[in-house]
């Protein structure tokens, strides 16, 4: 399972999903999936997301051993 951190990074920022999406090329329906662990992220999405935040992909993304 991978959990992430996508709300808070863009709570910090005063970003909305829709923004987020437009940056990274997706529905807004996406993040909100991500958003609540129904989808996991490709690793290009991954990618650009924390292209996004500036941040590493592990800050965002961890996987987690179920």
């Amino acid at each position: 399972m991978i959990k992430n951190r996508i709300k808070e990074y863009r709570a910090k920022r005063n970003m909305t999903q829709f923004e987020l999406a437009k940056l990274v090329g997706v529905r807004r329906e996406t993040i909100g999936n991500l958003e609540n662990g129904r989808y996991n992220p490709s690793l290009v999405l991954a990618w650009d997301i924390a292209k996004v935040f500036d941040v590493k992909i592990e800050d965002i993304f961890k996987v987690i051993d179920e």
